[in-house]
């Protein structure tokens, strides 16, 4: 049994999650708290596997709450978001301190989605209560490695693009990876990573503070160029598309329902393969599903190079497990040296 404390001040939201969650048998309600100082005292008394721990909250906010949790009781905590922009860098703050994803809190979602949602959020709990937390993947500081004098292409093509795949657990991988990315870098870097709509922007913002080369949001009909790293909006699907011969540039499309996962690791890993061929490094990150399979499949059967990361630092094995389970990761290795791989690739 996988047990579970809710934290909000919602009773709406309370009842809701606990309806949700307690329907699997697997997963066991073990308490509910009001507010920060109630979540941090339950903790201490009940134990529960996995918390979810809402933001804003009389008496001590989730935020505050948080921290209090990770440095006496350290566990996996969901944190209970608002999709407002405001909401996602709260949110972003409290990936930092320690929590290991969140949950967005949108009612017009949970009344018309719930089915969908309700899967998720028990995939999630699941996963992440029976794993437990994953611990010393954050980089205390932001220093980037640097270019190789020359690099080495024996026996593979010269890369001319990275693809990079995500989800759950992702932002606070990405966020050790490409800081560690030196500011000459000489190719792009594309990134899906499931996020609101809401977030991906506030999310690449806190990026391109953080790193040496620049992160910006995807826009649509834009160029892609070297040593720019472009994470694709939550509204919809990134791929790249050949305009001109020497120019490549940036699609997004809210349809596309064939991928249930937005913005789509696979559509973007196929269109990186369909115009630069073996030219191509995919990277699959941490992340409930397999989105990202046929993409990294598809790189690996043009003459690409595929980089997995292995199971000891992924919040969730899911997707890369998928892609090595399918022979298709020419390397697995552990979020600290994946930055190092990429560097070393190009």
């Amino acid at each position: 049994m996988i047990r579970v404390l809710i934290v909000d001040d919602s009773g709406f939201m309370r009842n809701a999650i606990s309806s949700m969650i307690s329907s699997d048998p697997e997963i066991q309600v073990v308490g509910i708290a009001r507010d920060g100082i109630e979540a941090v005292e339950k903790v201490a008394l009940l134990k529960p596997d996995i918390v979810t721990l809402d933001v804003e909250m009389p008496r001590m906010n989730g935020i505050e709450a948080l921290k209090q949790i990770m440095a006496k009781y350290p566990l996996p905590v969901l944190m209970v978001s608002s999709i407002t922009t405001e909401g996602a860098k709260t949110t972003l703050d409290a990936l930092e301190i320690g929590a290991v994803d969140f949950i967005p809190k949108n009612l017009a979602d949970l009344s018309i989605n719930i089915i969908k949602i309700k899967e998720i959020l028990i995939d999630k709990i699941k996963t992440i209560g029976r794993k437990g937390l994953v611990r010393n993947i954050a980089r205390k500081s932001y220093k980037p490695l640097a270019m190789p004098s020359q690099t080495q292409h024996i026996s593979h093509r010269r890369i001319s693009v990275v693809a990079i795949g995500s989800s759950t657990g992702g932002p606070k991988a990405l966020q050790n990876i490409i800081t560690m990315i030196p500011k000459d870098f000489p190719v792009p870097i594309l990134i899906a990573q499931h996020m609101p709509p809401s977030f991906t922007g506030p999310f690449a913002e806190r990026l391109n503070q953080l790193s040496a080369v620049e992160v910006k949001e995807a826009e649509h009909g834009e160029p892609i160029k070297k040593g720019v790293v472009y994470i694709a909006p939550g509204r919809g699907h990134m791929e790249i598309i050949r305009r001109k011969l020497t120019e490549t540039s940036i699609s997004i499309s809210e349809g596309r329902g064939e991928y249930i996962y937005r913005p789509s690791v696979d559509l973007l890993m196929l269109s990186v393969v369909e115009n630069f061929s073996g030219h191509v490094l995919g990277v699959i990150l941490t992340g409930l599903g397999n989105d990202g399979s046929k993409g990294m499949k598809e790189i690996k059967n043009k003459g690409g190079r595929t980089i997995a990361e292995s199971e000891k630092t992924c919040i969730v094995y899911g997707m890369p497990r998928s892609v090595i389970e399918a022979g298709n990761a020419d390397k697995i290795v552990p979020l600290d040296e994946i930055a190092g791989e990429i560097i070393n690739s190009v």
